[in-house]
Parts: C-alpha cells; structure tokens; sequence
C-alpha cells in the first residue's frame, strides 16, 4: 500500500512538472521544480487522502497489535515471578517450620 502510494505521489508531481514545462517555464527550472512540488503536494492531499487513512488505520492497528502482545508477554512473565515468589516462600517456610518443631 505504502509503495502504491508513493508511486502515485510520483506520479503527479512528474505529471504538474510536466505541465509547468509545457505552459513554459521550462527556462527556470528552480520555479519549476518549486510550483511541481507545491502543486503535487495539494493535489496528493485532496486526491490520495482514503489511501493515506487506510494506510494510517493499518499503522495504528499493527501499533496496538505490538502494545497488545508486549502487555501480555508482561502479564505472563509477572505471573511466573510470583508462582516463583509464592514457590520459594514455601519452601523456606517449611524449613522454618521443621527447624522450630526439632528445639
């Protein structure tokens, strides 16, 4: 989708440059450039705006996939820690607890 996009974009800067080349500023290229680029620019934004939002509802969604399967990842590393937590001060008092019972 990116790669279409970015195409398109190309595609009509060429397109205004070409046009700006055929009205007759072909002499100055540094306005040619300057008025393609302007040109391009707020005609892409118009035009290609339902490519930019899905493209930027698939950035948002990929995001909170990742934010989601860190969180989770998280979730289960502290799960683990504390039936580590929760194993070790069993053990220890047991321990304690036969020490006690043999004075």
């Amino acid at each position: 989708m990116l790669m279409r996009y970015s195409v398109l974009r190309l595609l009509i800067f060429f397109g205004f440059t070409l046009l700006f080349w055929l009205v007759g500023l072909r002499h100055n290229t540094v306005v040619l450039v300057l008025l393609a680029a302007i040109a391009s620019s707020v005609t892409s934004y118009v035009l290609l705006r339902g490519m930019r939002d899905q493209m930027t509802a698939g950035l948002v969604a990929r995001h909170e996939a990742r934010v989601a399967a860190r969180q989770s990842r998280q979730s289960v590393d502290e799960l683990a820690e504390d039936a580590e937590a929760d194993a070790g001060g069993q053990d220890a008092g047991a321990g304690a607890g036969a020490g006690e019972n043999r004075t």
